[in-house]
């Protein structure tokens, strides 16, 4: 009997990279193993992988998420939006508050955000808001916490926030967006192992395949788990016999060989 040896076959390969996007090959997955491993390397992927991002907002002036402000073009619900595109290196290990004020006829970036040595912008050139009129200032407190996948506004009202907070829907991930496709590759005298293409990108704040190595890790982790699952005596004997059965169909194989 056949069983899926993968690591017998399997190589990855990295086909092209750059700070944001990678384009990475896995060869040699036995049958079906290719959509196997693409759906659940895709999701780890997009769900599962710790980011940093704007989690909450004080913004002067503004009494609540619909306002706006004297001579500032977007309203609160358009900053708002605009903060959650600034993506942030984090070092730090509690939720850190970054501060912005500009005054006077402007755009206004993520590059005016007052940073510290706990928080670094990765996007600078974001765009924020506009100031319109020589008199018009933006003054706001930006809390950046560090968390995975989705975390929606509404989980977080449930918190005590200061008055006049603002808090923020949150997409920790950092990454953008996975493909991937499946076709069929020659090993040995068989013509339908896996070829995994994986395209991978990123918001700038991790590489591609540093994403995927902990995307790996990630399942790696829950299938060791899964695997101290305890067997019987029973079973025990069933597996050795198998693995037994295994070595003498290899040997027969290798004599067949040597035969022709």
């Amino acid at each position: 009997m056949e069983y899926a040896r993968l690591s017998d076959t399997v190589k990855i390969k990295k086909i092209s990279e750059s700070d944001k996007e990678g384009v990475f090959e896995v060869e040699g997955l036995y049958t079906g193993y290719g959509l196997t491993l693409g759906n659940a390397l895709r999701r780890a992927l997009l769900s599962s992988l710790p980011g940093a991002a704007v989690t909450q907002i004080k913004i002067k002036g503004a009494e609540h998420e619909f306002s706006t402000l004297p001579g500032v073009l977007e309203d609160i619900v358009e900053i708002t939006l605009n903060l959650k595109k600034i993506r942030f290196h984090f070092y730090a290990s509690e939720p850190q508050i970054l501060t912005l004020r500009v005054k006077g006829e402007k755009e206004v970036t993520a590059a005016d955000i007052k940073a510290n040595a706990q928080v670094e912008v990765v996007n600078p050139e974001a765009h924020i808001a506009t100031l319109t009129s020589k008199n018009a200032e933006l003054e706001m407190e930006i809390t950046v916490d560090k968390g995975a996948g989705y975390v929606p506004a509404e989980a977080r009202k449930t918190e005590k926030l200061p008055i006049k907070t603002i808090a923020v829907d949150t997409i920790f991930s950092p990454v953008v967006k996975v493909n991937f496709s499946v076709e069929n590759m020659r090993v040995g005298d068989r013509t339908d192992f896996n070829r995994l293409k994986l395209v991978i990108e990123t918001d700038g704040s991790i590489y591609p395949s540093s994403a995927l190595r902990k995307a790996s890790n990630i399942l790696k982790d829950h299938f060791e788990k899964m695997a101290e699952i305890e067997v019987t005596e029973e079973e025990r004997e069933f597996a050795a016999v198998e693995t037994k059965g295994e070595k003498t169909e290899k040997k027969e194989k290798k004599a067949k060989k040597k035969k022709s």
